[in-house]
């Protein structure tokens, strides 16, 4: 059976509205995909409001942010991904990347992290790619191994405490 393939469905800030005020019929007609009661709870809803306020910040994170990642050819919602907002000025984006549990530990996350790569790869404005992953997240140390990430720091994130840094090119060095 060939590993899981995704793709990334946008979610505007309509459908973040309608999330966050627990219209998921509202937000699955926005985005036109069958978003499942998962984009309700707890475990992302943190991210809307964030991913919002962001958006009123900067409006061209938008086109950057958590989309609904869609399982294919099944057309399956089985998580969210994207990046934590437009490159910077180093031209950096860092990916951010949550599996609905429901489907967890069947390969959604790595297809999510190489749709990801292939997304910043297709976008001249992207140099570098960064992953912060908590030293006791296994799962997602896991998950980003054998994509070319190396290890170049830590940092303290607020609501996250301790990271590690993972750095990679956005496209291979021509050779």
């Amino acid at each position: 059976m060939p590993p899981p393939s995704v793709r990334f469905v946008p979610l505007p800030p309509r459908a973040l509205d309608a999330l966050l005020t627990g219209d998921l019929p509202a937000a699955r007609a926005i985005t036109g995909v069958p978003l499942s009661d998962w984009f309700l709870s707890d475990e992302v809803t943190w991210l809307w409001r964030m991913r919002l306020d962001q958006i009123a910040v900067d409006p061209r994170a938008a086109d950057w942010i958590v989309r609904a990642a869609v399982s294919v050819p099944d057309g399956v919602v089985i998580g969210a991904g994207g990046f934590h907002g437009p490159p910077d000025g180093a031209g950096m984006v860092e990916i951010g990347y949550s599996t609905d549990p429901a489907y967890r530990r069947r390969g959604y996350a790595r297809a999510m992290v190489a749709e990801l790569l292939r997304w910043a790869a297709a976008e001249p404005s992207v140099v570098t790619v960064r992953a912060s992953i908590s030293p006791g997240n296994a799962a997602s140390l896991a998950t980003i191994a054998g994509f070319g990430f190396a290890h170049v720091g830590e940092q303290w994130d607020d609501e996250d405490g301790n990271e590690f840094l993972y750095e990679r090119p956005a496209r291979p060095a021509e050779g």
